[in-house]
């Protein structure tokens, strides 16, 4: 959600990437080879350690900053974020009613938010998120059944908790200490600056596992304002990181289960959506313009 300015290196190199498995409800697999360019780009470790160092000084002045920092260092840390290079995953969002289901493999721009999204049965079929436009390449509008400019960097804010808070424009408070699942929780909300990112209005509420500083779970709301053109939110919802996994030094979720939000203990209420995470790497590198808009796509947020 936040926009930071980066300078692009061009290297000469050959880089070979393999897409990622394609799955169908019956789990039938099939690879796919994608050709790319020789031409790449890659993000320069003096810009990272400008970000990490800014960020330690900014989140290290405050006790809920202290907090989020900690639990970046649990998970591998900021410096470790960001040098690792660019995110790839498969996201599979499966609320449990079967309707608005989102499945796509995807890479990641972590250092400026960027996303390219690919049809997990047609990788011809493309959506992502430049840094200025949502734009998308498909078949025909059954290839992607949901609003892919919203959902372009959507899974970040699932996948790279603790590490998307990092950035200017957004605003850390400590709320009391609260057990959750028998275990004593550090907690902080997360809100944003008025003009920052395509909803503001969000918050996060991070409950941070006081024994190992992990990320268990968080709280959240969409104000996202194509949903909700005259203001106003979705009600609260509560996600539950479901096993973690290392990746390249990383602390990553493997899955997440999402429910309403409720007062009650746990704050646990009807259990609404199954998220699986897999197929997630790091690269160093990615094809120049990955994330710009291909030949004949459709730009969606003119």
């Amino acid at each position: 959600m936040m926009k930071t300015t980066h300078t692009f290196l061009t290297l000469f190199l050959v880089l070979s990437f393999v897409a990622c498995k394609e799955a169908n409800k019956k789990e039938t697999n099939t690879d796919v080879q994608m050709e790319i360019p020789e031409t790449t780009y890659h993000i320069p470790d003096a810009w990272i350690q400008k970000r990490v160092e800014a960020a330690n000084k900014k989140l290290n002045s405050t006790e809920a900053g202290k907090v989020l920092w900690s639990a970046m260092e649990a998970h591998g840390g900021l410096e470790k974020w960001f040098s690792n290079g660019y995110f790839s995953l498969r996201f599979n969002y499966q609320p449990l009613n079967g309707k608005g289901i989102r499945d796509s493999y995807q890479t990641i721009d972590t250092w400026s938010n960027k996303a390219r999204h690919n049809s997990v049965t047609d990788p011809e079929s493309v959506f992502g998120w430049d840094g200025n436009e949502a734009w998308i390449k498909a078949k025909d509008s059954t290839s992607f059944e949901y609003d892919t400019a919203f959902w372009a960097l959507t899974p970040l804010y699932f996948s790279g908790q603790p590490f998307v808070l990092d950035g200017e424009g957004v605003n850390l408070e400590l709320l009391p200490d609260q057990e959750f699942k028998g275990t004593l929780q550090k907690v902080i909300k997360a809100t944003y600056d008025a003009g920052v990112g395509s909803a503001p209005d969000d918050y996060y509420i991070l409950y941070v596992n006081s024994e190992t500083n992990l990320l268990d779970a968080f709280k959240y709301i969409v104000s996202y304002p194509e949903y909700f053109p005259n203001g106003g939110h979705a009600p609260e919802k509560i996600t539950v990181i479901q096993g973690t996994t290392n990746v390249d030094g990383i602390v990553l979720a493997t899955g997440f289960k999402t429910y309403w939000s409720t007062d009650d203990k746990d704050g646990l209420g009807e259990y609404i959506t199954k998220i699986d995470v897999t197929d997630m790497s790091f690269s160093p590198t990615v094809p120049e313009n990955f994330f710009s808009k291909p030949a004949g796509a459709e730009v969606l947020n003119k």
